[in-house]
């Protein structure tokens, strides 16, 4: 019998009830897959200070063995995402994998270690002109910048202004970051320069073929998550039942597209919780 409680996971499209159905029917085909900061981790200023939500990883830990697999996919380096995240020697997390910097790296709980290409030379032009630009521009100081090895992120949620520092400097990176043959990926009040070919899509896609998934679950809470919603949405088209989670309303377009819409993280772990109990039952 459906309870109240559960009436408050139930997909509001066919299709995510169809998704949701195939992860508890077969949940050992069934990969569940998540973006880090803003679906496991509050939003806060100071990227550095980000951790996952308090009982986000013992609900992944509860979750981990009763599927085919769990997945952090993210903007971050995988190493700081498995930082932050309080993943790494996790009892249920033996098999956890986070595809970082876009799935350019990739972190397999099993080895603890990270596996990434060389990084693209763009990446340290950008950086030694970023300064340059910012002051130009009149933000330096309004500005924070994260150096994520492979690609650099500039956060605006600090100045007085975020959004107008946010257009501000759209089109003065945009340039920077294609004199160096990077592109630049939007999302709340951050900008970030990076290689282009590598999204969360691509990572997804590859990802649920190599583990040989039949179902598929994604949330996210960003501009960068679109990619990996269209992915699902693919492999829908194709006759993969899928779910697609929006860790919140911010982002209007994720939202829109979503079969179930959340209340942040604290909302994302209530799913965790609840997927863990519709398996087990």
């Amino acid at each position: 019998m459906v309870s109240p409680q559960d009436d408050l996971w139930t997909p509001t499209t066919s299709a995510g009830r169809d998704g949701l159905a195939a992860i508890a029917a077969r949940p050992s085909k069934a990969v569940i897959a998540l973006d880090f900061d803003g679906t496991l981790a509050p939003i806060v200023a100071d990227p550095e200070q980000a951790r996952a939500h308090p009982d986000a990883v013992a609900a992944l830990a509860a979750l981990a063995p009763r599927v085919a697999s769990v997945a952090v996919v993210t903007g971050r380096p995988a190493g700081v995402a498995v930082r932050h995240g309080g993943f790494a020697g996790v009892p249920g997390l033996e098999h956890l994998v986070v595809l970082g910097h876009y799935g350019a790296e990739r972190w397999d709980a099993v080895t603890g270690t990270v596996r990434a290409p060389a990084p693209h030379p763009g990446v340290a032009a950008v950086r030694a002109e970023l300064p340059g630009v910012l002051a130009e521009s009149g933000l330096w100081h309004d500005t924070y910048v994260e150096e994520k090895g492979r690609a650099v992120a500039v956060h605006t949620r600090r100045a007085s202004d975020p959004q107008g520092a946010f257009e501000t400097l759209r089109a003065p990176l945009a340039a920077l970051a294609a004199r160096h043959g990077l592109m630049v990926e939007p999302g709340r009040m951050v900008l970030e320069l990076r290689p282009p070919g590598v999204d969360k899509g691509v990572a997804l896609t590859e990802y649920i073929r190599e583990v040989g998934a039949e179902s598929v679950l994604y949330a996210g809470d960003d501009l960068g998550d679109l990619p990996a919603f269209a992915a699902v949405e693919k492999v829908r088209e194709e006759g993969m039942p899928g779910v697609l989670v929006a860790a919140d309303t911010v982002i209007a377009e994720l939202a829109e597209r979503a079969d179930l819409v959340l209340d942040g993280p604290a909302g994302v772990v209530a799913l965790l919780q609840h997927l863990t109990r519709a398996i087990s039952a």
